[in-house]
């Protein structure tokens, strides 16, 4: 039986170039997906929700939280066309998140405000029928 010997020092030295090659590819693909794009579709879907916020009465009933989520939603497009990306990003996603708490908050006091309206009409209706039995 005859043993073949390998020369692993020319084995090694020809997956150089290409162990090298891998490793800058992997790095541009490391450093590209770290390079932040414009954040468009997050600034679009915050303005969405700041719009569906003040549609459902947020100016009225949750005006500390409209106020913030406007002011982020413009400190973001300030930081949109300063190429700040990360920090638009975050201040889009906070304006986002401020903007759903008044739309939130504006759709549970207007049903109490129903819920209240309902109980003065069960009242009055029941005023009415003890007036009228009387």
């Amino acid at each position: 039986m005859e043993h073949y010997r390998v020369n692993t020092s020319s084995v090694r030295s020809s997956f150089g170039p290409l162990k090298t090659a891998l490793v800058c590819l992997a790095a541009g693909v490391v450093l590209t997906g770290c390079a932040s794009n414009a954040p468009v579709e997050q600034y679009a879907l915050s303005r969405s929700a700041v719009n569906a916020a003040v549609s459902a009465g947020g100016t009225e009933f949750a005006a500390i939280e409209m106020k913030s989520a406007q002011d982020k939603l413009k400190n973001a497009e300030i930081a949109l066309h300063r190429k700040h990306h990360d920090e638009a990003r975050r201040l889009a996603e906070q304006a986002e998140w401020d903007a759903r708490v008044a739309e939130r908050k504006a759709q549970a006091a207007k049903a109490r405000r129903a819920v209240d309206d309902a109980r003065q009409g069960v009242q009055d209706l029941r005023e009415e029928g003890l007036r009228a039995a009387s």
